[in-house]
């Protein structure tokens, strides 16, 4: 019986399609995810088969399939006509190469070194060897690993308070998850504990001193972990009464000095002032000195008067001495200045007719 002709063309048709991926096949393993940790590097398998029918040069691609189907695929290495190119994608330029130097061997798997977050998306693996085409895809996932974690204690640190251990990670990718552990004393957390292991916090009801120890928390996702530690110190309360009593005390006392000094300081200031403006007041009332000459010549004088009313009777006791001094403006001056007066200032004699008068 033979086959309508319509039906005859759709077999000749199958069996020319299914000539064309007879020989090329590709045997990696089929990885739909794969999860790798930031800073890490992954291997993206592509191993694959050809036979005498394909006859066509090789060309093995490397394609990322944008999540916006709007967006053209981006190639980021090829191997074409025993060349390799590699300079596609600026992104990870220096960062992919073929695993194998040379794919014609049926090795076509790339590698990406020192991966980052945006290296996350779906990549395809098209090998390409007339007649034969064949591709595969793989969805890469760069997570990243939890780091700075940091642990803090909010609440008072003394008995029968309330207080909380907090942990959190400043970097990872999500699920994060937090989990507390004591690592001194009874090495167990207090009965009455509570931990959330997706917000990193540990609750303590009526904190004892037995809670005083070191804490440490582990913040963990699916490529790495992360992890810190807190020293937490339960102690009696204090006495807030004497506590404020000293402060109390102790800034009166500061007052109270500080009042002392400024006084101090005021009375010192006062002092110097009045003894500069009664310094000033002497030297204003002090008169002038006499001059020495005015005052020999007015001593001369007076004596002249009162040896002019003395009668000859009263004369007769005075001495006869020469008349050889007469006050001067000089009388003062020392014998090493003038040779010819006496060494004292006191020494004068006046002769009045026959009569010396010392």
């Amino acid at each position: 019986m033979e086959l309508p002709p319509l039906a005859a063309l759709l077999g000749s048709l199958l069996l020319c399609c299914a000539g064309l991926t007879k020989g090329l096949k590709i045997t990696s393993t089929d990885q739909p995810m794969v999860e790798k940790a930031q800073g890490e590097k992954v291997t993206l398998p592509c191993t694959f088969t050809i036979s005498q029918d394909d006859v066509g040069p090789l060309d093995v691609e490397w394609v990322l399939i944008p999540i916006d189907n709007q967006k053209k695929e981006q190639t980021i290495v090829m191997y074409s006509v025993d060349r390799i190119y590699n300079n596609y994608y600026e992104a990870m330029n220096g960062r992919v190469q073929f695993t194998n130097p040379d794919p014609k061997f049926g090795d076509g798997s790339i590698d990406i070194l020192n991966l980052k977050s945006t290296d996350t998306g779906t990549y395809q693996c098209r090998v390409k060897k007339a007649p034969g085409v064949e591709s595969q895809k793989i969805q890469l996932t760069v997570l990243v690993k939890p780091a700075r974690t940091k642990c803090y204690i909010e609440g008072s640190q003394e008995t029968g308070r309330d207080l909380t251990l907090k942990c959190v990670s400043q970097e990872g990718s999500p699920l994060l998850s937090y989990n507390w552990r004591k690592l001194t004393g009874t090495e167990e957390l207090p009965a009455t504990s509570l931990l959330n292991k997706d917000t990193g916090e540990l609750s303590l009801k009526n904190a004892s001193e037995e809670y005083s120890g070191t804490y440490s928390c582990v913040a963990a996702n699916r490529v790495g972990t992360d992890d810190c530690f807190v020293v937490l110190n339960v102690t009696p309360p204090i006495n807030t009464a004497g506590t404020i009593a000293g402060a109390v005390i102790g800034t009166l006392l500061g007052l109270f000095l500080l009042a002392f000094l400024v006084f101090c300081c005021c009375k010192k200031r006062k002092e110097k002032k009045y003894e500069k403006e009664v310094h000033h007041d002497i030297r204003e009332d002090v008169p002038p000195p006499k001059s020495r000459t005015s005052t020999a010549r007015s001593y001369i004088g007076s004596n002249r008067s009162s040896l002019g009313s003395m009668s000859p009777s009263n004369m007769e006791g005075y001495a006869k001495t020469p008349y050889n001094q007469v006050p001067s403006e000089d009388f003062e001056r020392s014998s090493g200045q003038n040779p010819n007066f006496p060494p004292s200032k006191y020494d004068l004699a006046y002769k009045i007719h026959d009569i010396t008068v010392v």
